[in-house]
């Protein structure tokens, strides 16, 4: 079978059905809540590439010739799109379509679930696609040839050229469930460098924190439960290119979208989701009607809490807090970059202040010593990609476009918060011996 139920114990199987729907299901299978569903087995995957005849395609892109490898990848990217699905195939993804509809009544979410994501230190997270509120058969079909396209898209292949892996090698599978009409939802970091967990929420879906685009409410709980911290997010408006009408500025604090009661109950999933799994973990969940449902799970990047400078360095320049977002402690040169087309001018070694955490922001990360961020939080796609790669990000940071003087130094605790800079240049290492520096600096690269 192919296509197999999220319940049924092969669903578990990694190998056939990818990290994130295997990791789903083992949860699952432990009595947690999450969405019914279906996993489509990777082979799909490999049957309609042959039933499309892009094999050749796919051998191609490993060429030695820059400008073949690019022609292959976009071939089996626009054949994967504009293919039709292999008959075979199809009978069994439509009845799988036609289950969900009919049980749960409500539109279809359709979820890339790569063999090559959620894993340690390569999550992709945000690389690949996810399609929500599909109702009719036709969007539910391009869905799942645009997921499966989705291996060949321009940021997967640069992320995986950062790892020295190609598409060719892997396979896509896919995770079918019913869309939650959440109230709420959110991510969940089960562990912290301070021996803490954290939970993110905002109202409605939780795509806009994965996509770095608000800042959301921040709990922090104990080991044991114990709810520590609670900071409402801040309501904010059209996030978007800098170039086009500036959108309205963040509101200020909303009331947070979980009450005391749901924050315990949900940092009690995340608690047992880590038992199941083995090992730390970031979670994203959401909230309907009926309770919390868990979304994803995946491993947990985590490094030891930095050594910092000493107050009266830190306290003696203008500072701004925010959510610790990435690991450890760097400083360089502040690069005010207001939308994604202004990219290309962040250097080497360069902080990168910007206002939306988006995934899109991945490719600068192997260059930038750190990553400051007006909107995001801890549990953002970004922040994920940062831990990963060991950068130092402050997200949820108000202001901090307008008020961090471009090309200033500035310094930022990616486990503290924290983001100070010197106004009128230097460097917050003058005068430091070497055993002076904060432990998990990051120099500028090259």
């Amino acid at each position: 079978m192919l296509v197999v139920a999220i319940a049924s114990p092969e669903a578990a199987d990694a190998d056939r059905f990818g990290p994130k729907a295997a990791n789903l299901a083992r949860l699952g299978h432990a009595g947690l809540p999450i969405p019914a569903g279906f996993c489509v087995d990777a082979q799909a995957y490999r049957l309609q590439i042959a039933a499309a005849g892009l094999e050749r395609h796919a051998r191609c892109v490993a060429s030695s010739d820059p400008g073949e490898a690019r022609r292959a990848a976009l071939a089996m990217k626009l054949g994967l799109l504009d293919g039709p699905i292999a008959p075979e195939l199809l009978d069994d993804l439509l009845a799988a379509r036609r289950a969900l509809a009919a049980d749960r009544g409500a539109p279809i979410a359709v979820r890339s679930s790569a063999l090559v994501e959620d894993r340690f230190g390569s999550s992709f997270a945000g690389q690949f696609e996810s399609y929500l509120g599909l109702e009719s058969e036709d969007e539910f079909t391009t869905a799942v040839r645009s997921c499966w396209a989705a291996l060949w898209a321009t940021r997967v292949l640069r992320y995986m050229a950062a790892r020295d892996a190609s598409p060719a090698d892997t396979a896509m599978a896919i995770l079918l469930q019913p869309l939650i009409r959440a109230r709420a939802a959110g991510g969940g970091l089960s562990r912290t460098a301070d021996g803490e967990m954290v939970l993110n929420a905002t109202p409605g879906l939780g795509a806009a924190i994965a996509q770095g685009e608000v800042v959301p409410d921040r709990f922090v709980l104990s080991r044991a439960g114990a709810l520590r911290h609670a900071v409402a997010g801040q309501v904010a408006h059209g996030a978007g290119c800098a170039h086009a009408p500036r959108p309205a500025r963040p509101r200020g604090a909303s009331r947070p979208s979980l009450e005391a009661d749901r924050v315990r109950e949900l940092g009690r999933l995340l608690r047992r989701a880590e038992d199941v799994m083995g090992m730390p973990v970031e979670i994203e969940w959401a909230l309907d009607d009926a309770g919390f449902k868990l979304l994803q799970a995946r491993p947990l990047h985590l490094e030891p809490a930095p050594a910092t400078a000493g107050d009266d360095i830190w306290l003696r320049h203008p500072g701004l807090n925010g959510h610790p977002a990435g690991v450890g402690w760097g400083s360089g040169r502040a690069c005010v970059v207001n939308c994604e087309c202004e990219l290309s001018r962040v250097g080497p070694g360069d902080i990168l202040v910007t206002r939306i955490a988006g995934p899109s922001l991945s490719e600068v990360l192997p260059r930038v010593a750190g990553v400051v961020a007006e909107l995001g939080g801890s549990t953002s796609h970004l922040a994920s990609l940062a831990r990963e790669r060991g950068v130092p990000a402050v997200f949820g940071v108000p202001g901090a476009t307008e008020r961090i003087p471009d090309g200033v130094q500035v310094a930022v605790d990616g486990v503290a918060g924290v983001v100070r800079w010197m106004p009128s240049g230097g460097r917050f290492d003058e005068g430091w011996g070497p055993s002076s520096l904060p432990m998990g600096s990051r120099p500028a690269p090259g």
